[in-house]
């Protein structure tokens, strides 16, 4: 590292505490993505929010954060990781008061673009600290901390909100779901600015461009790929889906301006790597499953089956804590077994999903969170096989001078594998209630056969990549 480079605080002893303190912010971000679902009725009655104004609160905060991804890792690549990371986590603290004291659905949705900007900001800066302060086969600690963290964020936002709500009242309590980012973030604030590295590591820091032309053409893309989808309920017609092939138009674009510019925004070459492109389509698909699972499992248990939004959150904390779990683990043996690990999650989040479906058809008269929460253990248990070691396999080759940027692509796939999972589920899930006669049993058990085959076909991904991996040791 360069003289005036990190510290001795972030060399062997210090880069622990700052990946703690990069670990508090992604989990403060990632949170914001599943914790307002289940604030979302007393908002309504708050501030008397049409079902539109809902549906913009909710996927607002993914648009923006999945828009900002890629400019986000590049920019602290070149200009450094640590401005990025604190200007981010201050925006993000700033916007989450604001969102708090909103007194109009207009003023919240406003507040809620630009906190998913904000944590759009931060979490590639973390994936490329991880990159920078750790070499080799160590890295695979810190990722399984990471990935630790993205399963429980993701997991126990609705258990969190739920808590919030109850305490603070039906009138108020969703206003806390916000506020409570506020005194982590100032802290995250004050001890990124101290103990994170000062200057990015890499070539020609500082200096390369931003390629704004790039950020262009792919912020057009991403947009127009999203935009329908986390719109799907509120924008009628078949209108809106002219706007996927004008997107991938974008995106084609986007690759062409990217082969053709000297300094690009995302270097296409990295998916000549095969670790990154395959470890990067295993992240595309696996999220459109396993984020569209707790979508529908939370509007089965708090409008279906009338449960409370504490209870649909204790339902889901099995799968949360299994992942913490086998995320930890994880990350440490990862480099010892490579990409069946991921395997061996895909195959156990299958059959965990598998024995959902069983208990709900064979035990119907049972309560859903205790009947499902020993296959959700499971399911979570491959959960955190798979992110964690996926991740610091499509990260293993990626050169540090273009971690964030890597980073950032790698976590826009997902966001868009999310949303285009939730809109594909959800539909089903809205289609089979219909057709059903309002039978939410039924509904629920279609959506998760349709996100159970959206995971087993990232299965069939890694079993051919192992099988390919396997004949060419041979």
């Amino acid at each position: 590292m360069s003289g005036n480079g990190p510290s001795a605080r972030t060399g062997t002893r210090g880069r622990w505490p700052a990946l703690a303190v990069g670990l508090v912010a992604v989990f403060m971000t990632l949170l914001d993505v599943s914790i307002v679902n289940v604030a979302v009725p007393s908002i309504e009655r708050a501030l008397g929010a049409t079902p539109s104004d809902l549906q913009w609160i909710l996927s607002g905060y993914a648009l923006t954060f999945g828009l900002v991804l890629v400019p986000a890792g590049r920019l602290g690549d070149t200009r450094g990781r640590r401005k990025a990371f604190v200007v981010g986590v201050a925006l993000f603290t700033v916007t989450s008061a604001a969102a708090g004291l909103a007194t109009s659905p207009g003023w919240l949705i406003a507040a809620r673009l630009v906190q998913g900007a904000a944590a759009g900001l931060v979490n590639p800066q973390v994936t490329g600290l991880i990159q920078q302060l750790f070499q080799g086969p160590e890295r695979g600690r810190p990722f399984g901390l990471l990935g630790a963290t993205i399963g429980i964020s993701t997991a126990v936002g609705p258990l969190l909100g739920g808590l919030l709500i109850a305490l603070g009242g039906e009138a108020h309590g969703w206003r806390w779901v916000f506020f409570v980012n506020v005194p982590v973030g100032i802290v995250a604030v004050v001890l990124g600015w101290r103990l994170l590295p000062t200057t990015a590591e890499g070539r020609g820091a500082g200096r390369r461009s931003l390629d704004p032309v790039g950020v262009l053409l792919l912020g057009t893309g991403v947009v127009l790929l999203l935009l329908p989808l986390v719109q799907r309920e509120q924008w009628s017609g078949p209108g809106k889906w002219a706007l996927i092939p004008a997107g991938l138009v974008a995106l084609a674009a986007f690759a062409a301006w990217e082969r053709w510019y000297a300094e690009p925004l995302f270097d296409l070459r990295l998916f000549r790597l095969r670790s990154y492109a395959l470890g990067s389509l295993i992240a595309l698909v696996y999220f459109g499953g396993f984020t569209a699972l707790f979508f529908v499992f939370t509007l089965y248990l708090q409008i279906g089956l009338g449960y409370s939004a504490l209870v649909a959150g204790l339902a889901i904390t099995p799968f949360a804590l299994g992942s913490a779990a086998a995320s930890a683990l994880g990350g440490r043996v990862v480099n010892r077994y490579g990409r069946p690990l991921v395997t061996v999650g895909l195959v156990t989040v299958v059959a965990g999903l598998g024995a959902v479906q069983l208990a709900l058809l064979f035990v119907p008269d049972a309560p859903v969170p205790l009947v499902t929460a020993l296959p959700l253990l499971v399911a979570g248990l491959g959960s955190g096989l798979v992110i964690t070691p996926n991740q610091t396999l499509t990260l293993a080759q990626v050169p540090v001078p273009e971690a964030g940027s890597a980073a950032g692509m790698l976590q826009t796939g997902q966001r868009l594998g999310s949303a285009a999972g939730i809109a594909a589920v959800g539909s089903v899930f809205f289609s089979s209630l219909a057709s059903s006669g309002g039978q939410w049993s039924v509904a629920f058990r279609h959506s998760l056969l349709l996100a159970t085959g959206i995971i087993a076909l990232t299965l069939v991904a890694a079993l051919l990549d192992t099988h390919r991996h396997r004949r060419a040791r041979r």
